[in-house]
This record gives structure tokens, C-alpha cells and sequence, in this order.
């Protein structure tokens, strides 16, 4: 079983729901924090997720918000675990700040969807194809390309684990499969990985031809997060940073979003014999 502990991303995910139970019930940080005998500013603090959230806090403000009894035992149960090692932390020096929250997300989802419109998604990729990718990218040092694809080839595991797998559902273009990543044996390598993994009962792999034009995908790449604990999460990343997405209005326009791009795009059945028919045009 391959276990995804974070506490930062799980403070961060708490942090979430605490602050919107309180604006639920119309309470103030102010409050709040009179009612913990603590200031407005600990209390954002908790909210922020910075820091480890006390249980015990974590139910007497719940409790004051009108929570659910089960709701307050949920969350409870999941602040007591905020101790615990984070998988990544071999890698926390290559992980930047902005990407480190986005990284222990995905190891708690229970499901993502992703559209990428220029190449193949992260946890789709062969580790040749990857490499090429980062070896492209000014953010990384050439001497930290082994890492990255090993990060990379870490969180990837969680599609084939038996026990704690997760389900991906990946839109990308057809100039992805074009768009020669590593040269054509890579990308030969690359394409048929893809045909395998889209095999799989918890991979969903689509591709959107060309020949649809315009389509609910043209604001760019992004993606969706969902949980068994806690509600969608909306992930776009920009070149130096990134964006999460808490709003659930947000959060709903881009589920939407998500359902039009899958329609828009072949089925798995036409998807692999696109990308079969481009396995076999390639010259390697």
C-alpha cells in the first residue's frame, strides 16, 4: 500500500473547513478566539493551516459554530494526525513552496481530473518522456533532473496500488501526441505507456481532436481534486506560482468545465486507437 502522509496539505485542507463553518454561522476571528481564550490572529492561524491544529480546539470551535456532531468527530480525528512524517520529505529541497501544498493534495485525493493542453499529465508520463520535459525547464537545475523524475515515478505508484489507488481523469489535445518530447523513441515509449495505463479500471485517459476547435478547455490548463473528507479543491498552476481554488461557485464552474471537456473529447476506445495510429506513423 502506498501510504501519502502530509500533514501540512491535511492542516491546510482543516484550515479550510474550520473557516468556512465559522462564516457559516456569521462569527468573527474575534469571537472565535474569545471563545478559545485565544486572539482573532491564532485563530487565523488555524485557519491558514501553518501550524498544527490542537483536537481539542479543533471540537470547541466546531462545537460553537453549530457543526455536525459527526462532522466535528471527522475532523477531529483527522487534526489528531497532524504529527505524522510527510511521504515527500525526501525531496522537500526540490519541491518549491507553492508546489509542496499541490503535491500533498494529490497524495490525499481520492480522485483528480486534469487538462493539459501542451503535454502528457505528470502522472502519466515515462520517465524518459519527463526527463526531456525537465530538462527543458529553466525552474530546474540540470543536476536535479534524476530527483524530479524520481518524485515524479513516486507519485505515480498510487495508480497501480491495489489498496489506495487513485482515479485520474486526464484530457489532453491531439498536438499533444504530435508534439516530439524527447525525440521519436521517447515519445513511441511514451504512447504506448499510455495505452497501457488506460487500461486500467481507475485511469481515464481522452483525447480532444483538433478538428473540435474552440471548447471549455481555452482559459488553460487545470485541476480538480476530490476527497473522501473534504470537499473539490481547483489547482491552476502559472509559471511561478500557483492558484487553489476554495470557492465552491469556483469549484462547481470548473467541475462543469471538467464534464464538457470530457464530452468534448473521444471516448477510451476511439483515444487508443488515435494514439495507436500515431504509434505506428512514428519513425524511430
Amino acid at each position: 500500500m502506498t501510504t501519502r502522509n502530509d500533514p501540512s496539505a491535511l492542516r491546510w485542507l482543516i484550515g479550510i473547513e474550520l473557516k468556512r463553518y465559522r462564516e457559516l454561522a456569521d462569527i468573527t476571528l474575534a469571537e472565535a478566539g474569545k471563545r478559545l481564550s485565544r486572539t482573532d490572529a491564532k485563530i487565523s492561524t488555524m485557519e491558514s493551516g501553518k501550524y498544527g491544529q490542537n483536537p481539542t480546539e479543533v471540537a470547541r470551535l466546531l462545537e460553537f459554530y453549530g457543526a455536525d456532531p459527526a462532522d466535528i468527530d471527522r475532523m477531529v480525528s483527522l487534526a489528531s494526525k497532524g504529527d505524522q512524517r510527510t511521504w515527500w520529505a525526501p525531496w522537500d529541497d526540490l519541491v518549491p513552496d507553492w508546489l509542496k501544498t499541490f503535491v500533498g493534495l494529490e497524495g490525499l485525493a481520492a480522485e483528480v481530473f486534469s487538462y493539459e493542453p501542451i503535454a502528457i499529465n505528470a502522472l502519466l508520463q515515462t520517465e524518459a518522456y519527463t526527463a526531456a520535459l525537465v530538462g527543458s525547464s529553466p525552474r530546474v537545475r540540470a543536476d536535479n533532473t534524476d530527483r524530479v523524475v524520481e518524485l515524479r515515478a513516486e507519485r505515480q505508484r498510487r495508480l497501480t496500488d491495489s489498496e489506495n489507488s487513485l482515479t485520474l481523469r486526464a484530457v489532453i489535445e491531439e498536438s499533444t501526441l504530435d508534439r516530439p518530447v524527447g525525440g521519436p523513441k521517447t515519445m513511441r515509449t511514451q504512447l504506448e505507456h499510455l495505452l497501457e495505463l488506460n487500461k486500467l479500471p481507475n485511469v481515464d485517459l481522452r483525447v480532444i481532436k483538433t478538428s473540435v476547435g474552440v471548447h471549455a478547455g481555452h482559459t488553460g490548463k487545470f485541476t480538480l481534486l476530490g476527497f473522501t473528507e473534504f470537499r473539490d479543491i481547483g489547482y491552476v498552476e502559472m509559471q511561478e506560482g500557483a492558484m487553489y481554488v476554495q470557492d465552491d461557485l469556483q469549484v462547481r464552474a470548473y467541475n462543469r468545465s471538467a464534464e464538457n471537456l470530457l464530452g468534448a473529447a473521444l471516448g477510451q476506445r476511439d483515444t487508443a486507437s488515435l494514439i495507436s495510429s500515431r504509434i505506428k506513423g512514428l519513425k524511430t
